[in-house]
């Protein structure tokens, strides 16, 4: 497994509903990663800025006509190349084709999705590929053997249906009682929608949904992993609604946890 982690920009914001500043996110989290205030330091000791550990692919200019496909074949681009792609959204619909690139690779992932809304409708507001949906397309599809959903508060009946139709593990806010022992084997894929954090830690979000968790609390889901992780996603940052960088701030911050559990678990 390589060491290279590649960050890739996927500014999309075409299947966004209500609010679309998200396709403005990649920049605000490269800035956020690389702003003198902090450093390039995981928690765990690793330099993210030490030779190339971590390396920009740029931005990835994509089309409302074209995303599904030209996504995948970046992505599928940089894992021929032997990177590890962690992808900056842009919205949620860019999970689905990353999950076809890797598939492909690694075939049939277990992917942890931490996100406040099971995104799981089977065609919202009739666009099949909404960021309300990618989930489901990527079970229908059978390109993650295993979903699991923590951070959950805004399931709906459809939803919920759904989450049975396709045996999704959903944890709740409602029911949380402390973070579960999560148990991965991997190959392991990330998402991570920065709405699963409560609006006090990111307020920057289109869709914010009170009662979720602290950037603490996820960083201790991120270290309690153990499992290889192939590839990671941070989607739904919106820096219109976010003056002050907080959530930019927490997006980098998780960014460089995911990476170090990339790297420690190989």
């Amino acid at each position: 497994m390589p060491d290279t982690i590649a960050l890739i920009g996927l500014p999309v914001s075409f299947h966004s509903s209500y609010l679309s500043g998200s396709a403005r996110a990649p920049d605000a989290i490269r800035a956020a990663l690389r702003c003198e205030s902090t450093n390039m330091w995981t928690e765990s000791g690793i330099d993210l800025g030490c030779g190339s550990i971590l390396a920009d692919a740029g931005d990835r200019a994509i089309t409302a006509s074209g995303f599904r496909e030209e996504i995948d074949a970046e992505v599928a681009r940089l894992l021929k190349s032997r990177f590890r792609p962690v992808c900056l959204g842009g919205d949620h619909s860019i999970s689905y084709p990353i999950l076809r690139a890797i598939h492909r690779e690694h075939g049939a992932v277990q992917l942890l999705q931490l996100d406040a809304h099971p995104d799981l409708y089977d065609n919202f507001e009739n666009n099949p590929y909404s960021h309300a949906s990618p989930f489901a397309r990527i079970m229908e599809e059978g390109l993650a053997a295993r979903l699991v959903q923590a951070g959950i508060r805004a399931a709906n009946r459809h939803q919920r249906a759904q989450a049975e139709r396709f045996s999704v593990e959903m944890f709740e806010m409602r029911d949380w009682r402390g973070a579960p022992e999560f148990r991965f084997t991997g190959p392991l894929y990330i998402s991570l929608d920065l709405d699963v954090l409560d609006p006090a830690f990111a307020p920057g979000v289109s869709h914010p949904e009170p009662g979720g968790l602290s950037t603490r609390q996820i960083i201790e889901i991120l270290q309690s992993i153990g499992a290889p992780i192939v590839g990671a996603d941070i989607v739904e940052l919106n820096p219109d609604r976010d003056p002050l960088g907080i959530t930019a701030m927490a997006g980098a911050k998780l960014l460089k946890e995911i990476a170090a559990r990339m790297i420690e678990n190989g």
